[in-house]
């Protein structure tokens, strides 16, 4: 087997939420399988473009409001003026509201859903759009949940969202793979970041969720390292519109 398909050596790679968390986790091993990052996010991304710089690879900060889509050109835009090309998306960015489905209201139904799916296929298109003016192909990776494939509870409009990420990735797939764009996503089970942060507070909770892992543990941002890097790389060309749970056994109880 050829290593060197799992590098991506001048690649130009896409990150949304990337300042903290699971995006930041994600960059950082793009980063150190050799690609450039342009970091999008609501916030600065100092603390991601010191560690993407201290691995010896470029970073590019655009600052963006993700709720809307009319900004989405323009950070592909920014990223190919100052790089030349862009080679992957990471569909990352997301929120979640959590209360009972009998009381929740459609401010928080509308900006879940905004972001988690509306954004991440109008900014997929973007991408592919990109990709195919370049004639280059490239890889976009949209990132699920364990919600993708459960219901759970009073997250209605994340748990909507999330199963609609999995379904527009495997439509996307269907009609970009014949232009050499793959299109996957990764469904992280319980990890330990500012959005399970309520759960990992309460006792009760976190127990339960914890005891249903057989990996006994919550997983960390490090945990999507190798996913993320094999479907950016020439390794995953012939993975097209599939979802991998990284959730320590979770879907498997």
């Amino acid at each position: 087997m050829d290593l060197s398909n799992f590098s991506l050596e001048g690649k130009v790679a896409i990150v949304t939420g990337c300042a903290q968390g699971l995006g930041q986790g994600m960059a950082l091993a793009l980063a150190n399988a050799g690609a450039d990052i342009v970091g999008v996010d609501y916030i600065d991304g100092d603390e991601t473009a010191q560690k993407v710089q201290e691995l010896d690879r470029h970073y590019l900060h655009c600052k963006a409001n993700l709720m809307k889509i009319d900004g989405l050109e323009d950070i592909i835009n920014t990223a190919v003026a100052k790089y030349g090309h862009v080679d992957i998306l990471v569909n990352n960015a997301g929120t979640i509201r959590r209360e009972d489905a009998i009381n929740f209201t459609e401010k928080d139904w509308d900006d879940v859903m905004n972001l988690n799916i509306k954004t991440v296929f109008f900014f997929a298109q973007a991408a592919a759009r990109q990709f195919i003016k370049q004639k280059s192909g490239g890889k976009i990776i949209n990132i699920a949940s364990m919600l993708s494939f459960q219901g759970g509870i009073r997250v209605p409009s994340y748990t909507a969202s999330k199963s609609g990420v999995m379904g527009v990735t495997r439509l996307m797939a269907n009609e970009w793979a014949k232009e050499n764009i793959n299109v996957n996503a990764i469904a992280p089970g319980y990890m330990a970041t500012e959005n399970t942060k309520d759960l990992r507070a309460d006792p009760v909770r976190e127990k339960a969720i914890r005891e249903r892992i057989p990996a006994d543990r919550w997983g960390l941002p490090s945990d999507l390292g190798g996913p993320i890097v094999f479907l950016a790389s020439e390794a995953a060309s012939y993975i097209n519109g599939y979802t991998i749970a990284v959730d320590g056994g979770w879907l498997a109880r």
